[in-house]
């Protein structure tokens, strides 16, 4: 009997570990396929060259709030790196830049979370790492792009106020405004398939009522978002 109980808990972390790696493998192939995707929707709002929207960065957020920043981490890695080999033309340098970028809006983010599983730090470190992401690729822009674009760098420094800056603040608001939208139905989707645990609510009409005001808030985002890129990119 001893024995049987002792090797309940291994039993059932074994489980859990062999869950977690196959929802993390599911993350990656599909924030693969919205990447390529995204990519294409996006392409008329085109900034610069290499500065093109895509949305992978949601699907990481949501893997960051389900297994810690960590696991968020090598998501991108795995992402970046297919991406890197298959479709993109930017090379070693710009699988440098996907990663920082990624890390950087949402790790902060899903550290909050963990912390303080509720869906104001949730949104909170959303806002965080949007910041952080802005603030650091402009420094990374700073630092790399006159080496990638191979002209001087005083021509990227007119190009960080007019072109990086909004690009990233744009992009930061369109994640993040998807991620609040589709983390519910996400979640929801992956626990039906057992893939998660399921999560007990303390108050299920405060957090149904705090879901729709975020979904407002986080389509309005959005559809700012959406208009301040088309803006950017010349076509309205």
């Amino acid at each position: 009997m001893s024995v049987m109980s002792s090797s309940l808990p291994n039993s059932s972390a074994k489980r859990l570990d062999v869950r977690t790696v196959v929802c993390t493998g599911m993350l990656c192939a599909i924030a693969y396929v919205v990447m390529l995707v995204s990519k294409t929707i996006f392409a008329p709002l085109t900034v610069v060259g290499f500065l093109t929207f895509d949305m992978k960065d949601v699907i990481i957020a949501i893997g960051g709030f389900l297994y810690g920043p960590l696991n968020a981490l090598c998501i991108s890695v795995v992402t970046s790196l297919i991406e890197m080999v298959t479709v993109s033309d930017t090379g070693p340098i710009g699988l440098l830049m996907n990663v920082l970028s990624t890390i950087a809006f949402v790790c902060p983010a899903a550290f909050i979370y963990k912390r303080r599983q509720k869906l104001s730090a949730a949104v909170v470190g959303l806002v965080i790492g949007g910041i952080l992401m802005t603030a650091i690729m402009l420094l990374w822009n700073y630092l790399i792009t006159p080496l990638y674009m191979n002209v001087p760098r005083d021509v990227v420094v007119a190009m960080l106020p007019t072109a990086f800056l909004p690009f990233n603040l744009v992009k930061a608001l369109m994640n993040g405004a998807l991620t609040m939208l589709i983390y519910k139905p996400v979640v929801t989707a992956l626990r039906k398939a057992r893939l998660v645990p399921e999560h007990e609510s303390s108050s299920q009409e405060a957090h149904k009522r705090n879901t729709i005001g975020v979904t407002i808030v986080a389509i309005i985002l959005l559809a700012t978002a959406v208009l301040l890129g088309l803006v950017l990119s010349g076509v309205i």
